[in-house]
């Protein structure tokens, strides 16, 4: 016998949306207490009483040239996962970002009739708007963490949400600066620069030396500048002293674990273009977002970009409230300069910490309860509770 509450089938991919799926099945739990949630997560999900079949972490790959190196093994897993569900199809699935493996398993899915939810819309306002068709075809209810993604669906013919970001739920809305500095060590008067070259280590291959060397500029201009370094795991830690060694320096803090401390404790930040950006932006952090990834994939991703802007906080705003330096342009002399600039202008400072706050209130809305009041409401007939 099935047991009496709702099956959830869930895929996240890597540890951003095994974050956000653990904090959706939280709240699921407390409005569907039989619920049951199995398929693709990590720790943060299985944490919350779902059954990982897989580990999210197959899903981890970045770039469209990196991809291909995997895309076997990632083709088999989604086959598999597609039969073990037709099998004994779950009352809802629910795909948690990982568009590229999501979309065509949500597409099969639903041509078999299992209904379809998905949490993170794909970026198609930044890259890939061709998408809103597959997308339409595959999704039957999009969860949105942004405001103005809602109206996109909408008017694609496809039911929507906005729900807020969790980030805006959880960073503070006024960061403790000192006591983020006394936590990590750093002199609690003089400015500090944070250095964020990315969670991955194939990030760090592209970003390191470039950020390494640009700190060493900057520290020729000012040696009364201190650095954090914030680093996802020993692995890349490692990536980075490697970098600081070629580069000649400087050393700086390195915390590994997180960003938020860093984030909290420096007055500018050097972020690699992602969701790290919209934390720097929600600590309040003026920042320069740079970026750099092998030449093909960047070549592919040219094509399809129609915004001017990539990072997160400048496509929020719908201008350049900071400065991105992508590719080729992502130079140690022009990372440096971008970066000394904006330590000197206080008035710019000032002006972007106050867009930031702006943007911090309206991304505060307590995602996980409205998405899980959304899916309860869109899937299984009950109202919408507060």
């Amino acid at each position: 016998m099935k047991a009496p509450g709702p099956r959830i089938a869930m895929v996240a991919g890597e540890a951003s949306g095994d974050m956000l799926a653990a904090h959706l099945i939280e709240a699921l739990a407390a409005r569907l207490p039989e619920a049951r949630f199995f398929g693709i997560g990590g720790a943060g999900m299985r944490a919350q009483g779902f059954d990982a079949w897989w580990d999210c972490e197959r899903l981890a790959v970045r770039g469209y040239v990196e991809v291909l190196r995997h895309y076997r093994g990632i083709v088999a897993l989604r086959r598999q996962l597609r039969a073990r569900l037709l099998a004994d199809p779950p009352d809802l699935f629910i795909g948690v970002d990982a568009p590229d493996f999501n979309l065509d398993l949500e597409t099969g899915l639903r041509q078999r009739g299992v209904r379809t939810a998905h949490f993170v819309s794909p970026s198609v306002w930044a890259w890939r708007g061709g998408r809103m068709r597959r997308i339409a075809a595959a999704v039957e209810h999009m969860l949105c963490l942004f405001p103005f993604e809602e109206p996109l669906y909408r008017r694609a013919g496809v039911a929507a949400t906005y729900v807020g970001h969790p980030l805006a739920d959880v960073i503070p809305a006024e960061p403790d600066r000192a006591a983020a500095r006394l936590a990590l060590g750093l002199p609690a008067t003089g400015r500090v620069v944070a250095l964020l070259p990315g969670s991955r280590q194939s990030e760090l291959a592209s970003l390191a030396d470039r950020f390494a060397a640009a700190a060493q500029l900057l520290a020729r201009q000012d040696a009364a500048l201190s650095f954090v370094v914030p680093l996802a795991n020993e692995a890349t830690a490692a990536q980075w002293r490697a970098a600081v060694a070629r580069q000649g320096g400087p050393q700086g803090v390195v915390a590994v674990g997180g960003a938020r401390a860093a984030l909290a404790a420096c007055d500018v930040a050097l972020v690699a273009s992602g969701t790290a950006t919209l934390e720097a932006a929600l600590f309040k952090r003026p920042m320069v977002i740079a970026y750099h990834m092998a030449p093909l994939s960047w070549a592919l991703m040219r094509r399809m970009r129609y915004q001017p802007w990539v990072g997160l906080p400048n496509i929020l705003a719908g201008e350049f409230v900071v400065p991105e330096l992508l590719q080729d342009d992502a130079t140690p002399a022009n990372l440096a300069q971008a970066l000394g600039n904006l330590l000197a202008d206080t008035v710019t400072q000032k002006r972007i910490v106050a867009r930031f706050r702006a943007l911090h209130d309206e991304l505060r809305l307590g995602m996980a309860g409205r998405a899980a009041a959304a899916i309860e409401t869109a899937f299984f007939g009950a109202p919408a509770r507060a």
